[in-house]
């Protein structure tokens, strides 16, 4: 939020996240965006949604311009303010990690670059979407202690700060140049424990993000890549589930109803994810999406649900909030697809289960989910399901072409008595969606009854392993990029007669769909310009949303989308492998 009460355009927020929950920080130090103590919970600060709740660290001069970046393959953000006179404050922000799943540990650490830094402080926890003010709020040997709601807070830093009637407490502190001054805030389900030493949790953040971070060299993209793998891992618990986004009900387009909650695990954005850094190398966090699409398949079986909490919980159903919401969006948490059946979502785990064995990670439970995800596709591939962007119930092509990538990968890669059984199976499945899904120019279309494109189809497409003298990749290909581009931003599909734009924008994952699509047709030249032409498409802080309004060159929807971080990660990774 700003002085005056408004958010911020979206590309202006910068990510803070730690894996168990994230925060949106924005340009003029104001937090405006937290939920806690898990992703999932209630926000504590709901700024970007019209609540109440801050947390605002910002220079005492208004009179200031902002900037700000990244520590390199960290989340640790520098936010930066030059004021009149020339003075320079900076201010390095973190969540603490590693990470409790019940307590969040905010670090704060301003910095005096030249000249004395004055800033402002302003603590406003609201647990509860903004229902709950805080309260018992005391100062205890130089730290204030406070409840909001069910949670517990404490405050490290600012002593001197003072409570007004309604227990916010703010405070004005000065650093002299070349000087720093460390705030420490805990909010968690218990009470806290000993003092928190600032200089010992800075040293433990940095340690566990230069664990987390590998060097990209060797892709078509270094500083970028690693950017993109330190998002992908703070959006990433340590139980293994990554949720879609941070935020909730950001609207894809103004008054058009299209907003939803994005603070889950989706089976599908795991899966890109952990292929995305598998492709890459062997690294602990492809592991763990591993594990966790185990788990999920092992617990659920045929009834696997497209997402879940990242604990691996129920996603609850819709509910709507008291509040005005992000402008042109609506105010509801929770999500409905948790309860819908998605038939890709076994094809793309099948996917990153081989692609695990590919590079001898597969266990022995992996191996069983790989069954069971075969069971589930031969026992519902002809069943109608919600397809990837969860629309009406339909005979989906995606959802079939999806399941026959996946299941053609485990029998290519698993050495596995039912290898044959499955490539069989693969072959029904794509002779029966081509006697209703391919058009008579020979490229696919969406379902049997609409003939239309949809950019969805070039992830089974291209990784799906067809033969060479097969047409309807490449033809597919082409429609999708006659009817579906503009400007060299490619769109999902179009909404009746509608012109591209008007009902959404461009969607950033489907435009490294189509750099993977032109890759794997030998087009390097034209997968480097849709590469290059999406990954343009970000703020300042580098974060995609998930999708872009081409004519306005805002971001749209919810931030920061983890599936277009996955795929530009993979992007990355196959141009420098073909020499891109």
């Amino acid at each position: 939020m700003t002085e005056t009460g408004a958010p911020w355009v979206l590309r202006e927020y910068a990510l803070l996240a730690d894996g168990e929950r994230g925060a949106l920080i924005g340009p003029r130090g104001d937090i405006a965006w937290m939920c806690a103590p898990r992703w999932h919970s209630d926000a504590v600060f709901s700024g970007l949604m019209g609540g109440s709740g801050c947390f605002i660290v910002a220079p005492e001069d208004p009179w200031n311009v902002w900037g700000g970046s990244y520590e390199d393959g960290t989340l640790i953000r520098v936010s930066r303010w030059v004021q009149s006179g020339g003075a320079i404050t900076e201010c390095r922000e973190a969540l603490a990690m590693p990470a409790e799943p019940g307590r969040a540990v905010l670090l704060r650490r301003i910095r005096a670059v030249h000249g004395d830094a004055r800033v402002v402080l302003r603590l406003d926890v609201r647990a509860g979407f903004g229902s709950h003010p805080m309260r018992d709020v005391r100062l205890r040997a130089g730290e204030w202690h406070a409840r909001s709601g069910p949670l517990r807070l404490r405050l490290c830093g600012a002593p001197e700060a003072a409570p007004d009637r309604d227990g916010v407490l703010t405070t004005r502190i000065t650093v002299p140049e070349g000087g720093a001054h460390d705030l420490v805030l805990e909010i968690g389900e218990s009470g806290p424990g000993p003092s928190p030493d600032p200089g010992r949790l800075w040293a433990e953040t940095e340690d566990a993000w230069s664990r987390a971070v590998p060097d990209c060299g060797d892709t078509a993209a270094p500083r970028d890549a690693r950017h993109a793998y330190a998002v992908l891992h703070g959006l990433t618990s340590a139980s293994g589930g990554m949720v879609a986004a941070a935020t909730a009900s950001l609207p894809e387009r103004a008054r058009t109803g299209r907003n939803y909650d994005y603070r889950y695990a989706w089976i599908r954005d795991q899966c890109y994810a952990g292929i995305a850094v598998a492709e890459h190398g062997k690294q602990p966090s492809a592991d763990r999406s591993v594990r966790f699409i185990t788990e999920r398949i092992l617990a659920d079986g045929p009834g696997l649900c497209p997402a879940y909490t990242v604990d691996g919980g129920p996603v609850p159903g819709e509910r709507s909030l008291p509040l005005p919401g992000f402008p042109g969006g609506g105010r509801h948490v929770g999500n409905q697809a948790g309860r819908q059946f998605q038939l890709d979502v076994f094809g793309e785990a099948l996917d990153l289960l081989a692609t695990a064995a590919r590079h001898g990670r597969l266990d022995r439970d992996g191996v069983r989910a790989v069954e069971t995800a075969a069971q589930a596709v031969e026992e519902n591939w002809q069943r109608p399901d919600s397809g990837l962007w969860e629309l009406e119930t339909a005979w989906w092509t995606h959802s079939r072409l999806s399941a026959v990538m996946g299941l053609r990968a485990a029998a290519r890669e698993l050495r596995h008595p039912d290898a044959d059984r499955w490539t069989k199976l693969a072959g029904a499945i794509e002779r029966e969606t081509g006697r209703r899904c391919r058009h008579p120019s020979g490229r696919w279309q969406r379902t049997s009854g609409d003939p239309r494109p949809d950019a969805a189809l070039l992830r089974p497409l291209t990784r799906g392993h067809w033969p060479a003298d097969d047409p309807g990749p490449a033809l597919t290909r082409r429609e999708v990029e006659r009817q579906l581009t503009q400007d060299g931003y490619v769109y999902r599909f179009r909404h009746g007669d509608q012109p591209l734009g008007r009902a959404e924008g461009a969607f950033l994952l489907c435009g490294f769909l189509m750099s993977g699509a032109c890759l794997a047709d030998g087009r390097l030249t034209e997968a480097a310009r849709w590469f290059e032409r999406s990954r343009a498409a970000c703020g300042p802080a580098g974060l995609f949303a998930e999708e872009y309004d081409v004519t306005q060159r805002q971001l749209r929807g919810n931030l920061p989308q983890a599936f277009v971080h996955a795929l530009f990660l993979e992007s990355a990774v196959k141009l420098a492998e073909h020499g891109g």
